[in-house]
């Protein structure tokens, strides 16, 4: 039933109709979608944007050493759609966008769905679930496939996990999904029953014809996040996003008023930012260490062209006085040049 429940609140975050079990990861879910598109359109070319997470992109390129993988370049902290009609033709199976993206910037699904559509492709979207709180999800903006990071959902981060994958897409590809799907039934007495219906995996009857090798979902994660949801409500979650968004840009705000500080792209952005630093990231971030706070990433060893750059976020998590404690701490960094 716990799973049943997971299913539904992932499907409607999402604006999907059907979601599963869950997956191992944001990562692996991203790579899953793809191959789902794979298995939709019989097409092998993947075009995947240059601002979704480096470390999702390196697993999708894993997952799908067959195929061909190429990457759309980004503008100003979002993917370039001038750069995606040029990469479009009729071997593209699906197109795959983050929105949020790594950046934190906000892309403009619509545009991209409608145009993967016009070329027979399918656009594939992953998202971080507390953003879908204010943004719209990814079903109303005509993607087809879902997919995302459940851990931002009550799943408190314990050295390097744990972590969930959600996906999600519609009705349609409901019989390619990877993973496991919970459904409702009646048993003899008409009394209502929750079971596995649909287990597409090669250790049961699938076995070859199996539509993923990953043979179990994040059940504890996927309960914890159940609970999480629960209890915030679809309210509850406009609340969280609403503070997330709010205390990001109180924070870039901030931050971009220090003297060697500003913000990189004037795109529009959740609760992560990039902000240029005209004093190296690793020794901005090595003083921040000594004062206890985690500095941004260093989006060098990514991004060679943003160098200079570093990666924030805040969330509901964070309070005034700690930004404000970076803030200073940046100020010290400025002055001591």
């Amino acid at each position: 039933q716990a799973t049943f429940e997971f299913q539904t609140m992932v499907a409607e975050i999402y604006g999907m109709d059907v979601a599963n079990a869950s997956l191992y990861d944001g990562a692996s879910a991203l790579a899953e979608g793809i191959l789902l598109a794979i298995r939709e359109t019989g097409r092998n070319k993947i075009l995947i944007s240059a601002a979704i997470h480096p470390e999702y992109r390196q697993v999708v390129r894993t997952y799908c050493k067959n195929f061909e993988v190429v990457e759309i370049p980004y503008a100003d902290g979002v993917t370039s759609l001038r750069d995606l009609e040029k990469y479009l033709d009729e071997t593209v199976a699906c197109v795959a966008i983050q929105n949020p993206n790594f950046f934190g910037s906000v892309e403009e699904g619509q545009k991209f769905s409608d145009t993967a559509h016009a070329n027979g492709a399918l656009l594939i979207t992953s998202s971080n679930p507390v953003a879908l709180g204010l943004l719209a999800p990814p079903g109303d903006c005509g993607a087809d496939i879902a997919t995302g990071e459940g851990q931002p959902l009550g799943v408190a981060l314990n050295f390097g996990g744990p972590y969930l994958g959600l996906i999600a897409c519609k009705e349609k590809f409901l019989r390619k999904m990877p993973g496991r799907i919970c459904g409702i039934t009646k048993d003899v007495e008409g009394r209502r029953g929750y079971v596995l219906t649909l287990q597409t995996r090669e250790q049961h009857i699938r076995r070859e014809k199996a539509t993923s090798n990953i043979c179990t979902n994040e059940a504890l994660m996927a309960l914890a996040a159940t609970v999480h949801l629960s209890l915030l409500g679809p309210e509850g979650l406009k609340e969280v996003a609403s503070l997330c968004f709010q205390k990001a840009h109180y924070a870039a705000e901030q931050i971009a008023s220090v003297p060697g500080f500003s913000l990189a792209f004037p795109t529009p952005y959740f609760n992560e930012f990039v902000v240029r630093s005209k004093i190296a990231p690793a020794k901005v971030n090595a003083h921040l260490r000594k004062n206890k706070i985690i500095g941004g990433l260093e989006l060098k060893p990514y991004y060679p062209e943003l160098a200079d750059g570093l990666l924030f976020c805040a969330t509901e998590m964070n309070s005034k006085a700690q930004m404000d404690s970076l803030v200073q701490s940046l100020k010290e960094v400025s002055l001591a040049g």
